[in-house]
């Protein structure tokens, strides 16, 4: 099967994540071509079996004239390939993809619908302009799929939930300064107002005790509590999770993280926002906890978790369960083979 994933950007977040995973998995098999528009660390990622292009009109914000190339270089990249299938991933490229590209042929994977509904509800009426215009769309959890039919797009929905490979463990992780707290609690993410670094912070001073590690800081950060340490994004972050006792995430609206996969990967409890699918996949009083944004409430719920061996135990052996039932890369391969084929 010839399949062509077509995405805006290159960096390393979770739709890249899902593109990667699915392709890297797929390529001994399949004749997989990955297209996105800019240079970044997704390419370094891909498989050499894979076949990369970049078209560089491909972008992120709107511009009459970079789309209108991009539409162009899409159909003729089309005819050149001729694809069995093409997924598009992101609402950018979901936008562009479904003009360019036969609708029997096309899967688009929403990928987060939070961040249409609520961050770019602007884009919101090409949405429901182009909801028939491809065979299926993908929704990562329930949570989407009910909210974008409350928007309208009702047909030719499925839910698909991410999956990521079971890890390798690694003896030789070192982060310096973390082996003088009692735990570790652990963030990978990439600083910006939606991940709630701020409250991170604050979470951290009611719990002196414990380290709070983060991954994915855009810059050095000083006057930080003695017991925070933020780092910058480091190659492969997601192996450094097996340091952790605990994660957490705060942060204002969400799909499903793929980072949360990642600390389920390794029988890891979470605490997390309210917010999106997240609620599926990490149960109250279970694996972890999600819960609305007070810090004070984080702190307690992170606390409980670590202060009691036999909770911590039972949390942990449920993470792994919740993982290996529902939220492997061949679970997730499994479910988009029976979407191509429909």
């Amino acid at each position: 099967m010839k399949i062509l994933h077509v995405i805006t950007r290159s960096d390393l977040g979770g739709a890249q994540s899902v593109v990667i995973n699915l392709a890297n998995s797929m390529c001994m098999e399949h004749e997989i071509t990955v297209v996105a528009g800019e240079d970044g660390p997704m390419w370094q990622a891909l498989d050499s079996k894979v076949r990369k292009i970049k078209i560089k009109e491909i972008v992120r914000s709107v511009s009459i004239i970079k789309d209108l190339k991009a539409l162009y270089k899409l159909k003729k990249l089309y005819t050149s390939i001729q694809p069995d299938v093409i997924h598009l991933h992101s609402s950018k490229i979901g936008v562009l993809g479904r003009l360019a590209f036969p609708k029997e042929k096309t899967v688009y994977s929403v990928h987060g619908f939070d961040s249409i509904r609520l961050a770019y509800r602007k884009f919101l009426p090409l949405e429901r302009l182009l909801k028939n215009k491809c065979k299926a769309i993908v929704l990562a959890s329930n949570y989407d799929k009910q909210n974008i039919i409350k928007e309208g797009i009702k047909d030719n929905l499925h839910i698909i939930y991410n999956g990521v490979p079971t890890p390798k463990r690694e003896t030789d992780l070192f982060l310096e300064g973390i082996d003088q707290y009692d735990k570790i609690v652990m963030c990978i993410a990439r600083i910006s107002p939606q991940k709630r670094f701020e409250s991170y912070i604050q979470i951290a001073k009611l719990l002196p005790q414990y380290a709070f590690v983060w991954i994915g800081a855009d810059k050095e950060y000083t006057d930080l509590p003695h017991n925070v340490f933020c780092l910058k994004g480091i190659p492969n972050a997601k192996k450094y999770i097996q340091l952790a006792d605990i994660f957490v995430l705060p942060t204002n609206y969400e799909g499903i993280p793929i980072v949360i996969l990642d600390a389920l990967s390794y029988g890891k409890p979470v605490v997390s926002s309210d917010v999106g699918g997240i609620s599926e996949i990490v149960l109250n009083d279970q694996n972890g906890y999600v819960v609305d944004n007070e810090d004070v409430v984080f702190a307690e719920k992170i606390n409980y978790i670590l202060g009691k061996d036999e909770i911590y135990r039972e949390f942990s052996r449920k993470s792994s369960e919740i993982f290996h039932e529902n939220l492997t890369i061949e679970k997730m391969i499994d479910r988009y083979l029976f979407v191509y084929k429909l």
